[in-house]
């Protein structure tokens, strides 16, 4: 097996382990100084702010879990080379409050270091994640026009 092949699979494990809740198994598959940066807006979504560590990084997971009953990754695209790991990601979170559907699309790059994700960064179309965690278009918002309903 190839060190590519290898990290693919590790980056796919803690991609399960994560959505199955399993946070012990999750972070078990992390470097101690794990650094977490996610390009989102973090007055709508203050959990996302950058983190370090896998205690920081247990506490973003958390609140995750906390507001999500139902988490499920579908891979569109997954890159390896040596130990950095490129993927697409169609994500979908069910949310606890009233069983809706937020769909995401990402592109999330992991760094690994001694078999362990070292760094991961988020990208992430944070326009439409607002829209649909708030439940309303934010277009409006954004231009100064009335607000409807």
């Amino acid at each position: 097996m190839t060190v590519e092949s290898l990290n693919r699979q590790r980056v796919l494990h803690l991609l399960d382990t994560f959505a199955r809740g399993d946070l012990d198994a999750a972070l078990a598959c992390c470097t101690d100084d794990v650094d977490f940066l996610t390009h989102a807006p973090i007055d709508v979504l203050p959990h996302l702010v950058p983190r370090h560590g896998k205690a920081e990084l247990r506490k973003l997971w958390q609140t995750v879990l906390s507001r999500y009953s139902e988490i499920r990754h579908e891979p569109a695209h997954i890159v390896v080379e040596g130990d950095r790991v490129a993927t697409y990601l169609r994500t979908f979170f069910r949310k606890r409050t009233n069983a809706r559907i937020v769909q995401v699309d990402m592109a999330v790059f992991y760094t690994l270091r001694d078999g362990l994700v070292s760094e991961i960064r988020e990208i992430i179309d944070s326009y439409d994640l607002v829209q649909q965690v708030l439940e309303r278009e934010i277009g409006p918002l954004i231009v100064g026009a009335p607000v409807e309903g």
